[in-house]
């Protein structure tokens, strides 16, 4: 048989078919009417909401590098969306975490780790350390806050006027004892 023949015969047996079976022929025609008029009434009673564009902060992939890759998930954890065009969509970069705190972690490390040969911080450090203990064993000097402060320093106006301390407060601050041991 050739193609247009039965496709005649299909539609003739399904148009009898369907004017045989009436109940069913409504069924099928109005329940997706029904359903359909749902949708439109839900869309009528709830308008759609204005969304701004969103813009979300770049993730690289791991082959962009671990170090970017886990700054990716870890900073944009939470997936914020901003009103305008991050940093990290111009076309050539590929992370735009240069002030995290994981990077400024690294480049501490690695500075640390590269000049600690050089560095003498750590020994005057420790040379400190070492005469505050001498001057906290031998001496029994009554040591008050106010000597460690630099004479233009700005410490007690601070305290008075940011932190709204009265003037009788922070003289007696000033004037309170420091133990060295402790310290």
């Amino acid at each position: 048989m050739a193609f247009w023949t039965q496709l005649g015969l299909l539609l003739w047996k399904n148009f009898t078919y369907r004017r045989r079976q009436t109940f069913q022929l409504l069924i099928e025609v109005a329940w997706p009417l029904f359903i359909f008029f749902i949708l439109i009434s839900v869309r009528l009673s709830y308008p759609p909401y204005e969304q701004h564009e969103c813009h979300f902060p770049n993730k690289a992939m791991p082959s962009a590098g671990t170090l970017p890759w886990i700054q990716g998930i870890i900073c944009n954890a939470n997936n914020p969306c901003f009103r305008y065009p991050t940093p990290g969509e111009s076309p050539g970069i590929v992370g735009n975490f240069n002030a995290s705190i994981v990077s400024r972690l690294f480049s501490d490390a690695r500075r640390l780790l590269l000049y600690s040969q050089q560095d003498t911080s750590i020994k005057d450090a420790q040379k400190v350390l070492g005469k505050l203990r001498k001057l906290g064993n031998s001496s029994g000097l009554d040591l008050k806050l106010r000597d460690f402060l630099i004479d233009n320093e700005t410490f007690s106006d601070f305290l008075h006027h940011n932190v709204s301390m009265p003037s009788s407060a922070v003289e007696e601050l000033l004037d309170a004892g420091v133990n060295l041991q402790q310290v």
